[in-house]
């Protein structure tokens, strides 16, 4: 028992001192927001025929274009998970969870990587997340679910999913309310959900956004924003007869850009990222991977199911400590995120985030990293 407790404080060190590196090579951001669209992959996306004009040739002359940006798996879910916890793909959340039902955890519980042992959904409470990591380093988060609550019969106007144990009502969009608790992965951890206060107040409707970002002080040291299932490219046509996909991302994002970028916590230290969850389609392309992606132990299924990871989905990267119009060939994937926005914040990497050998971001993203540029 001493040299297992030796062990895990000579671990905390090194993670410190990993975190105190990475930190000491990254500009000062204070303020991270991640839109997360759906299922395109990055020929569809970003192409000479993309149809969606601002996503494709507006915004990438403003940001750095990460053409080699890649999924972890399929379905939806598995990706929104690992973004905030590091957690790979299992048989349940492969399938989108169509009941809300509790993670099974094996006796083995968690493994070296950190990684739950077992498939389920709702990840018991040992299992932490970036949420729980920003709150105990003193910082602000908040997720932005368009829709949610617009039909208080189907859900909850915060923190909203079925009961455990459900079918979660929530799978499919209906006129007026296309919040689907699959795009939110923070309902997903007993970690957070089993104190309904703090989850109410964290995990809240989009509509919240616009007020927050008036000032800095409101505006959350990390802000995860998904539209509903028309307005993210889930639904093609949707079921207000718009025509979804990217013409209705592109719609989206041409108005919700624009408010972040000139919010006052975006100009004096933020960053913007814009990608996908997954790649659509099979064969290569739907379920390629990177940066050494490994599946979870005992999987019944690889984390792409038919291929090892998600597919190449690309991403945009905007910041005053960014070059607009520039791009970066380096390969990375969810994790890569995760593990760029806990160095940002100086927090140790979850799950997969901690495998040995994954970048993130660095110089070939930030370009100005020593001092914030003046706001204007």
């Amino acid at each position: 028992m001493r040299r297992l407790t030796a062990l895990l404080a000579l671990a905390s060190v090194a993670f410190a001192a990993q975190a105190a590196a990475a930190v000491a090579a990254l500009p000062p951001i204070r303020h991270v927001l991640l839109i997360v669209l759906e299922n395109e992959p990055y020929g569809a996306s970003f192409g000479a025929r993309s149809p969606a004009p601002y996503l494709a040739r507006v915004l990438p002359q403003q940001a750095v274009l990460l053409p080699n940006y890649y999924a972890i798996g399929h379905a939806s879910l598995p990706n929104y998970m690992a973004l905030i916890s590091g957690q790979a793909p299992n048989e349940a959340t492969q399938l989108d969870c169509p009941v809300f039902s509790d993670f099974r955890l094996s006796a083995a519980g968690l493994d070296a990587s950190g990684q739950a042992l077992g498939s389920g959904c709702v990840y018991p409470p040992t299992v932490r997340t970036l949420s729980d990591q920003l709150e105990a380093a003193g910082l602000t988060w908040k997720g932005y679910m368009e829709d949610m609550g617009n039909d208080p019969r189907r859900e909850a106007s915060t923190c909203a999913h079925a009961p455990l144990g459900r079918p979660e009502a929530t799978r499919s969009a209906e006129l007026g309310d296309g919040y689907a608790a699959k795009h939110d992965p923070f309902v997903y951890f007993h970690s957070i959900i089993d104190d309904p206060a703090r989850c109410a107040a964290h995990v809240v409707s989009l509509a919240h956004l616009t007020e927050d970002l008036h000032s800095i002080a409101t505006t959350p040291n990390y802000g995860f924003i998904v539209p509903n299932l028309c307005n993210d490219g889930h639904d093609t046509p949707c079921v207000d007869g718009r025509p979804g996909g990217l013409v209705t991302i592109d719609a989206f994002l041409a108005e919700w850009v624009p408010r972040i970028v000139h919010a006052p916590a975006f100009r004096a230290d933020g960053l913007l990222i814009i990608t996908f969850d997954e790649a659509a389609g099979g064969g290569h392309d739907g379920s390629s991977s990177c940066c050494g992606e490994r599946g979870l132990p005992g999987a019944r299924y690889a984390p792409g199911i038919s291929g090892p990871g998600g597919g190449r989905i690309g991403a945009l990267v905007l910041s005053p400590f960014a070059r607009p119009g520039s791009a970066s060939t380096v390969p990375y994937n969810h994790y890569s995120l995760l593990k760029t926005v806990e160095a940002i914040f100086a927090l140790a990497p979850l799950g997969y985030a901690a495998q040995p050998g994954l970048r993130a971001f660095g110089s070939d993203v930030f370009t100005a990293p020593t001092s914030a540029p003046p706001a204007h």
